[in-house]
């Protein structure tokens, strides 16, 4: 049975390409054999449109096909058998699995099919009809495979363990399965795969973070769901997040955060706006500010008698005075302190620098 579906997978797979790539594309169907509408035949692309190719469409030979032509998906579901593309997409060429569902079988007794999409826009072979299989008599006396309580203990199981049915596991712990999710009882009350087990996840200890440290137990690994909290050194401002979780696939939920350094103010002689308030370096603490924080500095209009402000940010113990400022000298600072560019009258909104 699986000889034959791989045969016919390989059939549909080589049909549209190598068939015609060796020049053994199958015959065109003629007369009263003919089964459905066949596209125009070819043998070449320059016998067909500008939006064709010369294409191999199975039992229709080389026809002028549109390779984006797409057959119909999805397929109206079925209580017996079950759908699947075997292909990215839907369209011209693309493979099609009809699998029946445990206890049900298709007419030539193999449990699925596959279906090639045509350029008739439908689907290669008949409708596929599963039949159900199952004995009445085993139905009556209500068979079924073990289930040891190991099993019932450690799983959840959706399904019916009663032969010719299948069940599905998934971890009561939330962990990953190790095997098969899904199991099949065959008709001497025996599984087909054996029992999955639940696999253990854990995280690895995160990276260290320069200039800070964890709030946490250290340890080898970490459960999932384990926090770990973080904590910047003083003078540092945590940049990212504070608490990280271990996830059910051993990942943690974020990368660690980083502890960014303060910045001195590159002013001695000259005032600067933090936080909208103009202050004199030296009256700030430590003259200092956080990482992320926007300072304004003083510069004067290159042809008035007037200033305006640059602004520059920190980052991680780094800030820049702009190009236009002018770091004030000692003799002006001490002897001329109205004429400091800080202290000037502000230009006009509409004066070009």
């Amino acid at each position: 049975m699986v000889c034959a579906l791989l045969l016919l997978s390989l059939w549909a797979l080589t049909g549209t390409v190598s068939l015609q790539a060796s020049g053994s594309c199958p015959e065109r169907l003629l007369g009263e054999e003919r089964k459905r509408t066949c596209p125009r035949p070819c043998k070449a692309d320059g016998d067909c449109g500008s939006k064709r190719q010369c294409l191999c469409d199975g039992q229709c030979g080389l026809s002028c096909v549109a390779p984006g032509r797409t057959c119909p998906w999805p397929l109206s579901p079925s209580e017996n058998s079950e759908a699947r593309l075997l292909s990215p997409t839907h369209s011209f060429s693309a493979l099609l699995e009809v699998r029946c569902k445990p206890g049900f079988t298709l007419p030539n007794g193999l449990d699925a099919t596959i279906r090639r999409c045509q350029g008739d826009r439908q689907w290669s072979g008949d409708e596929p009809i599963c039949t159900e299989t199952q004995s009445p008599e085993a139905a009556a006396f209500g068979q079924t495979c073990p289930l040891p309580e190991e099993v019932t203990n450690t799983f959840s199981i959706r399904g019916d363990a009663a032969v010719r049915t299948s069940i599905q596991y998934s971890c009561l712990s939330g962990a990953d399965i190790v095997g098969s999710s899904e199991n099949f009882c065959q008709d001497n009350q025996t599984w087909q795969y054996p029992h999955p087990i639940c696999k253990k996840v854990y995280c690895q200890p995160p990276k260290e973070v320069e200039q800070g440290y964890v709030v946490a137990v250290q340890k080898i690994e970490y459960e999932v769901d384990f926090d770990i909290h973080y904590l910047c050194r003083k003078n540092f401002l945590l940049d990212g997040p504070q608490k990280i979780n271990c996830l059910s696939n051993g990942s943690w939920s974020a990368s660690p955060p980083h502890c960014r350094a303060r910045c001195l103010i590159p002013a001695e002689r000259s005032r600067v706006v933090i936080g909208g308030v103009k202050r004199w370096p030296f009256d700030v603490t430590d003259a200092m500010v956080p990482h992320g924080e926007n300072v304004a500095f003083f510069c004067k209009h290159p042809d008035k008698q007037c200033s305006f402000t640059a602004t520059q940010s920190c980052f991680d113990g780094q800030l820049q005075t702009p190009e236009c400022y002018l770091e004030p000298t000692w003799l002006q600072y001490k002897l001329f302190p109205h004429r400091l560019v800080s202290e000037i009258e502000a230009c006009e909104p509409d004066d070009s620098e």
